[in-house]
């Protein structure tokens, strides 16, 4: 039997007051597409950035041999000159430079000590004809979507001789058709004798792309499952990630509706650079106190356009229609007023829009909230930190203190500190765009549970959300959009992933 391409040995690593891995090992075949799964905080990515050198010998105890040779790797570029490239969750590709430019940034083209750019874009060319990727090499990577973009970092993979690559939630932005078109690019990249590892929150293409996967639970190897042998379930996955069974994916939930609490009439939106398009077209729809209501639609609907809209004018031009909240008339033409009126929303880009990460959890709380803790100007330090302390522990933050840094949290407990700085606005109605996308089934699950508590308190509650069976688990009504309008509103009872998709690809109104 041939050797392994990678072994990891014993691999400990600790940060101050936290042992982020602990006896971890690892081996990985030539060729084949190995998944690693585990909750946010698992120590996944941290093992990777061992292995790839972010994390530099030294720095951690353990060994690594890579193609039967011990490595010591004091920097990612000594990894990537052995072959080893990782693409990590937030790309890390200059959006002004073309795309040329970046495949071979640091890794210029170069004659008689000037770069040719006749060979960098030729070669680029030949680069992304292999990823399938149909974009001229001199386009600006601003003006590429994600997924495209993620292809261009794979082709940048490919431009340094990779052996063995490494992709952090390579889809967690993705659609289904990039995605799909990403997973068969590793189908490739197999089928060519380059090796993989994949981490990945979505079981179903792990179940679809992976060889095998490891699973790491609190810093420590599980076990490693074969998913050639056709066994392998996702809840088996999910037991071994979770260390118990999720008998339910959603947990149980009893809906009791009050009186109509939000209401949104004839709203239209035109894009903010392109007058002339309407992304939201006379959208109308309400949801009631202890109501948890779904939006659902593909990617374009508008779905997201709609909730910024509404949400202070944060996205869109020449809005028009009417905002009413219990029944009245409110003005939401500024962030501001609609948090006064009680309207919340947190964003699906939690990393972007959502915290500042180099902020602490305390700060990131009281953020929206500040006129609640300041007097004659100035914050009450002592509050401020009461109050952070005490959402860290119904919001169930893993966290040692709420002065640890938000941008060091798992996506997990990023999102739940997303959830506590806009609970403490005490709103209404709590918008929550994509509230659980790139974290763990475990992690989910208290999004979800806390989604419940909210309607029980009598929160009227807007989940969107890309992942239908989702809205079915927890919304007690979803609507549907397609191209900017909306297309039915269909109750718990009678909604199937069948007639909510029906209704998702329809261009017309819902008729009233």
């Amino acid at each position: 039997m041939a050797s392994p391409i990678l072994e990891m040995q014993s691999i400990t690593k600790t940060f101050p007051g936290v042992k982020a891995l602990q006896d971890v090992s690892l081996s990985v075949e030539h060729g084949e597409i190995r998944a690693i799964c585990g909750e946010n905080g698992a120590g996944k990515s941290t093992l990777m950035k061992v292995l790839s050198g972010v994390y530099p010998h030294g720095t951690y105890s353990g060994t690594i041999l890579f193609e039967g040779a011990e490595v010591e790797f004091g920097s990612i570029n000594d990894s990537e000159d052995e072959g080893i490239v990782i693409i990590h969750q937030e790309l890390a590709l200059v959006p002004y430079l073309s795309i040329a430019e970046n495949i071979f940034l640091g890794n210029e083209r170069k004659h008689r000590g000037l770069v040719d750019w006749n060979r960098a874009n030729s070669e680029a060319a030949d680069l992304l004809a292999r990823v399938g990727l149909d974009e001229l090499p001199v386009t600006p990577v601003s003006q590429l979507g994600v997924g495209k973009q993620q292809l261009v970092e794979i082709a940048k993979a490919l431009s340094k001789q990779v052996k063995l690559l490494i992709l952090d939630e390579p889809t967690a932005a993705l659609n289904d058709a990039d995605s799909e078109h990403l997973l068969g690019l590793l189908r490739q990249l197999r089928q060519q004798g380059i090796t993989s590892i994949i981490i990945s929150h979505k079981l179903n293409e792990i179940a679809e792309i992976a060889d095998s996967t490891t699973i790491i639970r609190d810093g420590r190897t599980i076990e490693t499952l074969d998913m050639r042998s056709g066994e392998v379930t996702q809840e088996r996955i999910i037991r071994g990630m979770v260390g118990r069974d999720l008998d339910h994916r959603y947990p149980p939930h009893e809906s009791h509706p009050g009186n109509e609490v939000l209401r949104i009439e004839d709203w239209t939106v035109h894009h903010p650079t392109q007058p002339q398009r309407v992304v939201v077209d006379r959208a109308n729809l309400s949801v009631r106190a202890g109501e948890i209501v779904g939006i659902a639609g593909l990617m374009g609907a508008g779905r997201t356009e709609l909730a910024m809209s509404v949400f202070g004018r944060s996205y869109g031009s020449h809005i028009t229609g009417k905002v009413f909240m219990h029944g009245k008339e409110v003005s939401t033409r500024t962030v501001s007023e609609a948090i006064d009126h009680g309207i919340a929303y947190a964003t699906e880009d939690r990393k972007k829009y959502g915290l500042n990460l180099i902020e602490d959890i305390r700060t990131n709380i009281s953020a929206a909230s500040l006129r609640t803790l300041s007097r004659a100007g100035w914050v009450n330090g002592n509050e401020e930190i009461k109050v952070a302390e005490d959402y860290r522990a119904s919001m169930n933050i893993k966290a040692p203190t709420v002065m640890a840094l938000t941008g060091k949290l798992s996506g997990g407990n990023q999102q739940k500190v997303v959830l506590s700085k806009w609970i403490y606005t005490d709103p209404d109605v709590l918008i929550l765009d994509e509230p659980t996308r790139g974290i763990d089934v475990g992690a989910k699950y208290e999004i979800y549970t806390i989604i419940n508590r909210l309607a029980d308190a009598g929160k009227a509650v807007v989940v969107i959300s890309s992942e239908l069976p989702e809205l079915l688990g927890i919304c007690d009504r979803i609507y549907t959009l397609a191209a900017g309008r909306v297309t039915g509103s269909v109750s718990r009872e009678n909604a199937t992933q069948e007639n909510v998709m029906e209704l998702m690809t329809k261009e017309r109104d819902l008729v009233r």
